[in-house]
């Protein structure tokens, strides 16, 4: 009876150990469900760009303006296509940047230098044959005189450069509207100003 008893009590013990096991194992495998089924933490993604940025060319007032945000950052003087060969009006996009451009036009070629007719710097438009650049003609700058591209001043067209991308919208208007009146009004209204204290300094103060 009491080897009887002995191997009873041994067998409890046995299933005892067999259900302990058995809940442990279920407790792994809910805790491995768990880890599993937990949500990956979301992939890094590249930040939205925050700063909306375009070019306005305003026609008949010869003037460029960077747009930031609905504000103009930057206001140039430009030259703009002639009568018989106009700059065309309407929405385009900057489609490559060069440094030190060579010319080819009807057969000619000019070397990146001095004499380069569209300067320093080329900012090609999705109007072919089109863009923004330089000149060997800084006389030009504020009139109507060129073969239809934008014409900027050496050290506003290398600004500009460099404050642009690939990309970026362009609005051409040949026709002044609401919001050429006020960017570019503006723009006058403070090259007034700037006009009127350079000739107070420079009548030291009379």
């Amino acid at each position: 009876m009491r080897a009887a008893g002995t191997e009873a009590k041994a067998k409890r013990q046995t299933r005892a150990a067999e259900i302990l096991a058995a809940v442990l194992c279920m407790s792994g495998m809910s805790a491995a469900l768990q880890t599993t089924a937990a949500p990956a933490p979301p992939a890094t993604k590249e930040l939205a760009k925050t700063t909306v940025r375009w070019i306005l060319v305003s026609i008949p007032d010869r003037k460029l303006a960077l747009m930031e945000n609905g504000k103009a950052r930057k206001v140039y003087r430009v030259a703009v296509g002639k009568v018989s060969t106009p700059s065309p009006a309407g929405a385009f996009k900057i489609v490559n940047r060069i440094t030190d451009p060579g010319y080819y036009h009807k057969g000619q070629v000019v070397a990146p230098g001095r004499g380069n007719p569209v300067g320093t710097r080329w900012m090609g438009l999705s109007a072919k044959s089109y863009g923004i650049h330089g000149t060997n003609q800084p006389d030009s700058i504020g009139k109507a005189a060129s073969s239809g591209c934008i014409r900027m001043g050496k050290a506003d067209l290398e600004e500009l450069f460099e404050l642009v991308e690939i990309g970026d919208p362009v609005q051409i208007r040949a026709e002044r509207d609401e919001q050429i009146a006020t960017v570019f009004s503006e723009s006058a209204e403070t090259e007034a100003l700037a006009q009127v204290q350079n000739e107070t300094g420079a009548g030291g103060g009379q």
